[in-house]
């Protein structure tokens, strides 16, 4: 239920994403891994995004708040380049 649940979800998100199938692990959990790094991307994506909301609409008086768009975009580059690097590793592995 879950795995078919996720498989719907991701496959309308991400059209092209089919994770590659991990060498020693069971297919299920290859599976959940793969869509699961690449909703950390899309996760990533949308912390990046909500931090130049908030920077856009961000009190610029002095008392204070001003780091806190940086830390989400920080936070959501982070995530897309961790994620990213672990799916190519991945895929240089499994191909």
């Amino acid at each position: 239920m879950l795995m078919s649940h996720l498989a719907a979800v991701s496959g309308s998100l991400i059209p092209e994403a089919k994770p590659t199938k991990i060498p020693g692990l069971e297919n299920t959990i290859s599976q959940l891994f793969g869509y699961g790094l690449w909703l950390v991307v899309l996760t990533g994506v949308a912390a990046a995004g909500f931090g130049l909301y908030k920077l856009a609409v961000v009190d610029k008086s002095r008392h204070g708040g001003g780091s806190e768009p940086f830390k989400w975009m920080g936070g959501g580059i982070a995530a897309i380049l961790v994620a990213g690097s672990l799916i190519s590793i991945l895929n240089s592995i499994a191909g």
